[in-house]
């Protein structure tokens, strides 16, 4: 029976959490390795704008549109992705739902990303608030012996 219960906590990892604050939305996206603490802290962006619980359940055919984005450190980089992401959903009304780091390089002094948004192509409205910009202050990417976490901060 023990046995049964470890196994079932371990699956149950936490994938991001809502911080306190004062005016905007900060949250934490968590991982066990870079990629999946951005997909992480993607999804709680995504999250934050859009009722992603109806955006599955919505039975449209479903497209995705790539991200790649390139910067100077890890920070910079989690910025430049989650604004690309916010400025494509913003601009062309996705019902995004899900993105997915597919690759991560260090080159020549650069970091680089490629991934995939995932969204629906329906014509309903999920939108929940109005996020204005991924802000770089207090956005933060630390790794921790087998894990991840980027904290951020949004403008709604």
């Amino acid at each position: 029976m023990y046995a049964y219960i470890i196994v079932v906590l371990a699956k149950t990892v936490r994938k991001f959490r809502y911080l306190p604050h004062t005016a905007d939305v900060a949250f934490v996206g968590y991982g066990t390795d870079l990629k999946s603490a951005m997909s992480n802290a993607a999804l709680a962006l995504l999250n934050t704008m859009l009722d992603l619980k109806a955006i599955e359940k919505d039975r449209s055919a479903q497209a995705a549109i790539t991200i790649r984005e390139s910067a100077h450190d890890y920070d910079e980089l989690a910025w430049f992705v989650l604004q690309d992401i916010l400025s494509k959903v913003d601009a062309r009304k996705l019902n995004a739902f899900r993105f997915d780091v597919l690759e991560i390089k260090e080159a020549k002094g650069a970091v680089r990303l490629s991934g995939r948004l995932a969204y629906k192509k329906s014509k309903s409205d999920y939108a929940l608030l109005s996020v204005k910009a991924v802000t770089p202050h207090n956005l933060h990417v630390r790794h921790r012996g087998k894990s991840c976490s980027i904290t951020v901060v949004v403008d709604v």
